[in-house]
């Protein structure tokens, strides 16, 4: 694929999670998430987006948000579960997609608060009509996302490279 070729970057913020005895690391969905998470996968699809990859958090509750939500998209993208997005900054999670091979063109990243609606803020040096308006009005509840457009290479994704062209959370 070309660099010139847009791509599209989807921030995925985890299902509602559960306060078992457990580390945060591995605390699972509640009910909620597990009803809400296929939700949003039907969202996703309804994108349009066909994902080339998937980068999912090692956490319990984003990995269980993603293989319930990825049940509802038409095509299974190539899943990579990587430990750095877990407590990540917005700096980090743009090092960790500066790594992305150029031959993908659509992205998903599943994570974690703050760091996702902090990268989606980071990221938006544009936005398209009011996805940055309700996107601030709600925060980035669980089982939000923001959907980004790109052009470039991936290394060049830097703060404010990106437009914002969509924004959903299971009120809207």
């Amino acid at each position: 694929m070309s660099v010139a070729e847009p791509r599209r970057i989807v921030l995925f913020r985890h299902a509602k999670a559960d306060w078992p005895q457990v580390s945060d690391h591995e605390r699972p969905l509640a009910e909620r998430g597990r009803k809400d998470a296929p939700v949003a996968g039907r969202k996703l699809a309804d994108t349009g987006i066909v994902f080339d990859l998937a980068l999912c958090s090692t956490a319990a509750r984003t990995r269980e948000t993603w293989k319930l939500a990825v049940q509802e998209l038409p095509q299974r993208p190539r899943t990579v579960y990587e430990d750095r997005v877990y407590e990540a900054s917005p700096g980090e999670l743009i090092a960790v997609l500066n790594e992305t091979p150029d031959d993908v063109r659509d992205l998903i990243l599943i994570g974690h608060n703050p760091g996702v609606h902090g990268l989606a803020d980071v990221l938006a040096g544009e936005a398209e009509g009011d996805a940055q308006v309700r996107m601030n009005r709600r925060g980035f509840p669980t089982s939000a996302f923001a959907v980004l457009t790109y052009t470039g290479s991936w290394k060049g994704l830097e703060p404010g490279t990106a437009t914002l062209v969509d924004y959903w959370a299971p009120s809207e």
